[in-house]
């Protein structure tokens, strides 16, 4: 609906590298990867990005993580021109996707879910395009902010996706199906925090 996809050589080839699910430790160069793709998508998009941030495992100090850097892209609307600027800035325009995963026993509406979603081959990384407000765009952001402030969890957390991957190394699907309503478990704990503690969205990250 929001784009056209894109067949190139090197979408092909960042597929085949998706196969393998593998975990490794922590990387200082993470969080300089994500300042360095992040001021080349501000740039692009200019005042489409309302915030850009780090999201995911990555963004995490000390946590073992896929190295893929995640980054949330704010936005106001899923305006079709984002797709154009970001596929001219070098992004690889993803067909899948367009959804984020819905915690089971709810009944979020599919708006509250809709993204658009890129990714870059080198540094690797996906770009999750949301919009400001909504239920998937706070959940990206409180969940990295629980798991900074609460190191034990994501301690056990990382430990859990390094056994998952072990179980499940040629298989993302299975991996994901497994991950995603473990995560929906750690973020009960996340929403018990963010109302003792008064967080609130913070400011974007670039």
């Amino acid at each position: 609906m929001f784009f056209v996809v894109i067949l190139t050589v090197s979408v092909l080839n960042l597929s085949k590298r998706r196969m393998k699910v593998e975990i490794v430790p922590y990387q200082e160069e993470w969080p300089l990867q994500f300042q360095a793709l992040g001021k080349q998508l501000k740039a692009a998009l200019g005042t489409y990005a309302v915030a850009i941030h780090h999201i995911g495992s990555t963004s995490i100090p000390g946590l073992q993580a896929k190295a893929i850097i995640d980054i949330q892209v704010t936005v106001d609307t899923l305006h079709p021109n984002i797709a154009e600027r970001l596929a001219e800035a070098g992004a690889l325009i993803s067909p899948v996707n367009l959804s984020d995963h819905r915690p089971p026993g709810t009944d979020i509406p599919n708006e509250e879910l809709q993204k658009m979603f890129f990714r870059y081959a080198e540094p690797r990384a996906n770009i999750h395009v949301r919009e400001n407000g909504r239920f998937n765009q706070r959940y990206a952001l409180l969940i990295r902010d629980y798991l900074r402030q609460h190191p034990r969890v994501a301690n056990a957390y990382g430990e859990f996706k390094v056994r998952l991957s072990r179980a499940f190394p040629n298989d993302p699907d299975g991996y994901v199906d497994i991950k995603d309503p473990v995560f929906d478990i750690i973020m009960e704990g996340a929403n018990a925090w963010a109302k003792e503690s008064g967080w609130k969205v913070p400011g974007s990250d670039i």
